[in-house]
């Protein structure tokens, strides 16, 4: 491939991965008052991995532990109000106060998007390791 041979190629992409990923996460923290979330995060990570690995370059290891923690975690968010008497999916937020940022609030939708965007990402490196078993065959 052109990336592996391609020194400038290597560079840009080890370069323009941290901008990618900052914006990955400002998608992700975005996603419940504007368009994004846990898969528009995933989705851009997965596809900064692929450069990555198109180009030569170290991308996360263990895909398929990756979506099954991934898919715990979303499992854990929808069953857990089960366990105090209401629905499936409900969400819980919480408000806090700090300094520098004023007050901030979270809730169990943000959990539950960390265990979609390890769905989304592991996926796309399944793919990825799928993909070049094949071609070495």
């Amino acid at each position: 491939m052109i990336g592996e041979r391609s020194l400038v190629v290597q560079d840009g992409i080890r370069l323009a991965s941290p901008f990618a990923i900052v914006v990955a996460t400002v998608l992700f923290f975005a996603g419940h008052n504007q368009p994004g979330g846990g898969f528009a995060g995933g989705l851009v990570l997965g596809a900064v991995m692929a450069l990555r690995s198109a180009t030569g370059l170290s991308v996360p290891q263990h895909p398929v532990r990756m979506m099954a923690i991934g898919g715990m975690i979303i499992g854990a968010v929808a069953l857990a109000p089960l366990a105090i008497g209401d629905v499936v999916l409900e969400q819980y937020v919480w408000e806090a106060a700090f300094p520098v940022l004023g007050k901030v609030k979270t809730g169990t939708a943000l959990i539950f998007d960390v265990g979609v965007v390890l769905v989304v990402l592991g996926l796309i490196l399944a793919m990825l390791d799928s993909l070049a078993s094949v071609g070495e065959m």
